[in-house]
């Protein structure tokens, strides 16, 4: 299938990047994961993305990841599309995890550019190939320069496109002239930060794969329909009203202060695993403040 041929923003244009609940026992609580899914369908979001960073992927194994999308599929699979984190730093790796995924059920892969290792960007292509063999369901490329160290060039993104499965583009980088050139290439643009949620829908994006749709889901999908209606003024007065959501995020490593606002709300999400820790009585009490600020909680 050409580029030219699908609809735009197949995977729908609001996808949260839902975070891993556990258990006190530091185990995988699949049943408040599946709640939660279910209540972010409820709440703005088109679908999920299944052990991302913010679902902690670095410490799930690979049967935990399986499982997680399994739950999802059950969950909200009927409702709402279900894209797979199956991307790694190793390539075989990443190969293997596509192809579990693709058996249990994904609607798509998320794939990242290799971290740490800093692939040049020849083999950045190569990846993707690779990972793009052994499924024909979409990939969205994800390029998030401040946690791989290594950014796309557009060139390289250009290569990218002329991958058949390879249909969007979860762009975690602020560089408009960028992200101008992946919508030019016909492949859809998600905001991969929530704050560049606004300016990507203003050159042509879809819309975003996000974090703060956890607490401001149905506001932000309200963000995206304005937008993509040409209501421009509206989408940016909401872009402005979501100013603590921005903040919040920036209070703490992701995911550490969106566990403690779900938290705060009621959302029976668990600690998290190391090396990440909960926030501490001034990041919860920061947290709150955003909360509040936002009308989601009243103020302490």
């Amino acid at each position: 299938m050409t580029h030219a041929a699908y609809n735009h923003g197949m995977l729908g244009h609001l996808l949260t990047a839902i975070v891993t609940p556990f258990r006190d026992d530091g185990a995988v609580d699949f049943e408040s994961f599946q709640r939660l899914a279910a209540h972010l369908v409820d709440n703005g979001s088109d679908g999920i993305v299944v052990a991302g960073t913010t679902g902690e992927s670095p410490t799930l194994t690979d049967d935990e990841r399986l499982d997680l999308l399994r739950a999802a599929v059950e969950a909200v699979g009927d409702r709402a599309t279900v894209v797979a984190n199956t991307g790694t730093n190793d390539t075989a790796h990443s190969v293997h995890l596509t192809e579990q995924a693709a058996a249990a059920g994904a609607d798509a892969f998320l794939v990242v550019t290799p971290y740490y290792n800093k692939p040049p960007q020849r083999a950045i292509v190569a990846h993707v190939e690779e990972i793009a063999r052994v499924s024909e369901r979409p990939i969205v490329v994800y390029n998030i320069p401040s946690r791989a160290v290594v950014n796309i060039e557009p060139a390289t993104m250009s290569r990218l496109a002329e991958i058949d499965t390879v249909r969007a583009v979860k762009q975690a980088y602020d560089d408009l002239g960028e992200a101008r050139h992946i919508v030019e290439l016909g492949l859809d643009l998600y905001a991969g930060d929530d704050v560049l949620v606004q300016p990507f829908l203003e050159i042509g994006g879809v819309g975003g794969i996000c974090v703060h749709t956890h607490v401001v889901g149905p506001q932000v999908a309200e963000q995206v329909r304005a937008a993509l209606d040409g209501d421009l003024e509206t989408a940016r007065r909401i872009d402005g009203e979501l100013a603590p959501a921005y903040e919040l995020l920036r209070v703490v490593t992701n995911p550490i202060a969106i566990k403690a606002a779900l938290d705060l709300l009621g959302h029976d999400v668990g600690g998290l695993r190391l090396p990440l820790v909960s926030a501490n009585d001034d990041e919860v009490a920061r947290v709150r403040d955003c909360l509040a600020r936002l009308g989601l909680l009243v103020a302490a």
